[in-house]
């Protein structure tokens, strides 16, 4: 029963705009005030992430640009992107996850056409290192990259 309820609850999810999605995460984000509590909710998304099947893990799919190892597969299904992700890092790991809830199961046209507001609404940016802000732009890119390839070749890039 539990699992029944967990694709059901996917498929709606997959029906939900990115704006929507993101104000799902926004609305999560704000049940924490202290910044030490949403980087354990960071780890969380990240732990409850399916783990990325080895055969993934290549130079092909690791992101340029991230201090951390992150790996990002993208498969076309029915016209739209869904985006598998792993991170050798908890905090990345839990990032890439947030970058796949809004973004994974959307057309090529929408992932390059959306704002991604709420990465500055929950404050994200402000509160990583350099490093770990410039790898969060490094994995917006890759995302985009992924889309524009599909939108280009009007069908899988794999």
């Amino acid at each position: 029963m539990a699992q029944c309820r967990a694709l059901i609850y996917e498929n709606v999810r997959l029906a939900m705009t990115i704006n929507e999605l993101q104000d799902e995460v926004i609305a999560e984000f704000s049940d924490f005030d202290d910044w030490m509590d949403r980087y354990q909710l960071l780890i969380d998304l990240g732990n409850e992430q399916e783990p990325l099947e080895d055969k993934y893990k290549t130079g092909q799919n690791l992101i340029e640009g991230c201090q951390s190892r992150v790996w990002l597969q993208a498969d076309e299904v029915d016209g739209k992107i869904v985006f598998k992700a792993e991170s050798d890092a908890l905090i990345v790991k839990g990032i890439i996850a947030l970058l796949i809830k809004v973004l994974s199961g959307h057309t090529p046209d929408e992932i390059l056409n959306a704002d991604l507001y709420f990465i500055d609404k929950i404050g994200l940016k402000e509160h990583l290192s350099p490093t770990r802000s410039n790898g969060l732009l490094s994995m917006v890119k890759q995302i985009r990259m992924y889309a524009l390839a599909f939108k280009a070749k009007g069908g899988a890039a794999k």
